[in-house]
């Protein structure tokens, strides 16, 4: 698979929202609501965060899902790594044609500048904390009520 799928964006909007619950457990239904989303997509998200040891669920009445790691713990790199697949930008399906320059040498040209990007959005998302992030939404909503 390539490229970036919605699942990072539900990933982080779930461990933001049981960032927020401060060490209570939210439903997946619950979550979904937020998302306006399906709770099967976002359980299936939810198990790939379990699989990450970034959550953990109770089953069962009472149950529900919360951070097995504190929010500073957790960077918006952890949740990107633990629901996406494969490189972020797509190679040539095929080589290229070798009796063309173009295509002769593109394809090592082209894996430095994709590896330098995705160096640039591991880096970028590895700085930016749950918590972090809760803060910053916290914050926008503040604003946006005193307007």
């Amino acid at each position: 698979m390539a490229g970036l799928s919605s699942r990072s964006a539900v990933a982080i909007h779930a461990l933001a929202m049981l960032a927020h619950r401060r060490g209570g457990s939210l439903t997946s239904t619950e979550i979904a609501d937020s998302l306006e989303s399906n709770p099967v997509l976002v359980r299936r998200v939810l198990g790939r965060l379990r699989d990450a040891d970034l959550v953990w669920s109770v089953e069962g009445r009472g149950g529900g899902w919360s951070l097995a790691r504190a929010p500073r713990d957790i960077t918006l790199y952890d949740a990107y790594t633990a629901v996406e697949e494969g490189q972020i930008f797509s190679r040539h399906a095929h080589p290229p044609s070798g009796a063309c320059e173009v295509g002769r040498n593109i394809g090592d040209l082209l894996d430095v500048e994709f590896q330098g990007a995705e160096r640039a959005l591991e880096e970028r998302l590895g700085r930016t904390t749950i918590a972090g992030l809760l803060h910053q939404i916290l914050a926008s909503g503040n604003e946006s009520r005193g307007h």
